[in-house]
């Protein structure tokens, strides 16, 4: 099957929704016959095979545990049939819609990461094929079924988001290179589908704590989003990850993603022309370093160098006096920063100097000459 000959791509989040939708409802059984009708077949008895091992007792709980990971395999594959029967003879056949040309190639794009990357190509099917089949039985009338599905499907999907997000998080504690932009962007847009896909079903099963974090990520995907709304909505969904991924996502990679933050930030400060957008850009890195500090450094309890934990004690002390004071609190975190950058002052000399900037705006920052040091001196000196 993964020999089969078609271009691989990756498509966008809102396509692949489109996509799912529309091929749903080609798998609905009334629809398309003998693949519809094993599928309906295979998923009564997965939700038969789930219901009995949630509910047993512990002498039988492995018997009952095997048994439904066979019907859920048995299930899966009915699922995957049907794309290379019907999807794939229609792409091969020029018959196929545009949205079914896409679902074919999200289908070959996972298929094509099982060599270098078997972990997330197994996650990745699986979700691949539950999201399909999800929104038939969404459409469907007996709310008895849906709730049965749903109790499962949100229980697996979960399981295999924290598996995704583990896997990245490997990668990333793995990796000797500063450039993981690909690792990243999957992070955050795993979070994103999960958000989107998933926490409503939970909201909707009575998880009324998660209502909150939802509506305000919903909110940062209003409008039109430019760079900066990207940064502010990367930091939402890092925040709402720290609720649920405990501990498939570490505080260590969550480090790791707010200094990839910080980073883009600051080049977004340096590339900005226009004043107005600039001072934006800093509201979102003050923003940002306000967050690092108060949801990883401050809990951080393991540290590589004793003598960055001190420093970093001293920091938390002066940002303790000022945290409910704007000005000031701007003025440390840029002071802070400008410390950070110090270690490679060549790499990062445009962005010390708006830094340098930015506190001389706020009378924190000033240069003083040979001249005025040398008249200083000479008053001590007459003084003395």
């Amino acid at each position: 099957m993964e020999q089969r000959s078609l271009k691989v791509v990756e498509t966008n989040k809102t396509f692949f929704t489109k996509i799912t939708s529309t091929i749903s409802k080609i798998l609905i059984p009334t629809r398309i016959g003998l693949n519809g009708v094993m599928i309906t077949l295979k998923r009564n008895s997965l939700i038969k095979a789930y219901n009995s091992y949630k509910n047993t007792t512990e002498d039988k709980e492995e018997l009952l545990l095997q048994k439904y990971e066979d019907n859920y395999a048995l299930y899966l594959e009915a699922i995957d049939k049907f794309i290379m029967d019907s999807v794939y003879k229609k792409v091969k056949a020029g018959t196929a819609t545009n949205f079914e040309k896409g679902a074919l190639e999200k289908y070959y794009y996972i298929v094509s990461l099982k060599e270098k990357h078997y972990l997330e190509y197994k996650y990745k099917k699986q979700e691949y094929l539950l999201r399909i089949d999800y929104e038939t039985v969404s459409s469907m009338k007996k709310s008895k079924t849906v709730d049965a599905y749903k109790n499962f499907y949100v229980e697996k999907i979960e399981k295999l988001y924290k598996g995704l997000l583990k896997n990245y998080s490997v990668e990333l504690a793995d990796s000797i290179h500063d450039n993981n932009e690909e690792v990243y962007d999957k992070i955050f847009s795993t979070l994103e589908n999960y958000i989107f896909e998933i926490l409503p079903i939970k909201i909707e099963q009575g998880h009324e704590d998660l209502k909150e974090d939802y509506e305000k990520y919903e909110h940062t995907t209003v409008g039109k989003l430019d760079a900066r709304d990207k940064i502010i909505q990367k930091l939402v969904l890092i925040n709402i990850s720290r609720k649920i991924f405990v501990h498939s996502f570490p505080l260590s990679i969550v480090e790791k993603c707010y200094i990839h933050l910080l980073k883009d930030v600051r080049q977004l400060i340096v590339n900005s022309k226009q004043e107005a957008k600039k001072n934006a850009l800093y509201k979102t890195l003050f923003e940002v370093i306000e967050d690092y500090n108060d949801n990883v450094l401050s809990t951080k309890i393991y540290w590589d160098n004793p003598k960055e934990r001190d420093t970093y004690k001293k920091f938390y002390e002066k940002y303790e006096r000022v945290k409910e004071q704007s000005k000031e609190k701007e003025i440390l975190f840029l002071k802070e920063d400008l410390k950070r950058l110090k270690i490679n002052t060549k790499k990062y000399a445009k962005i010390m100097e708006l830094h340098k900037k930015e506190l001389r705006k706020r009378g924190a920052y000033r240069t003083i000459g040979q001249a005025p040091k040398t008249y200083a001196r000479l008053i001590y000196n007459t003084k003395g």
